[in-house]
């Protein structure tokens, strides 16, 4: 009977120190970015070391986004909630001749965290009909 419950305990304990992390978009996007220079890096550079963007602007087809995001699972104390490791940005922006003029590099100390508003706007559909108002 002892033999089961060290095993059991073996089985558990090794399980318990992996962690899940999930990867999106470019990793050790921080340190790629400190390799590029401004007026010194071209749009061939920045596909060579980085491959092709995340996202174009719609705008300005010479503003390119590179994303790095990685999340880990919570333990227990956090009731399995994903917390985020790396949430990073770059922005390179390009001149008419195809060299970086601007990098902005945003991490996650710089995420924005808005609060919502709880209130609800009276309407006509949560108002009810005439007959329930009556």
């Amino acid at each position: 009977m002892k033999k089961y419950f060290v095993l059991i305990f073996l089985i558990t304990l090794s399980c318990s120190n992996n962690k899940v992390v999930y990867n999106h978009g470019l990793l050790a996007l921080e340190a790629k970015s400190n390799k590029i220079e401004i007026l010194k890096t071209n749009k061939n550079d920045i596909l060579n070391d980085f491959g092709k963007p995340s996202t174009v602007s719609l705008f300005d087809e010479n503003t390119w986004f590179y994303i790095e995001r990685t999340k880990i699972r919570g333990g227990v104390h956090k009731l399995g909630k994903d917390e985020f490791l790396n949430n990073n940005v770059l922005v390179v922006k390009f001149n008419k001749l195809g060299v970086l003029e601007e990098k902005l590099f945003y991490d996650i100390n710089k995420m924005n965290k808005h609060a919502f508003s709880k209130d609800v706007t009276d309407n006509v559909v949560t108002r009810g009909s005439f007959l329930e108002s009556f």
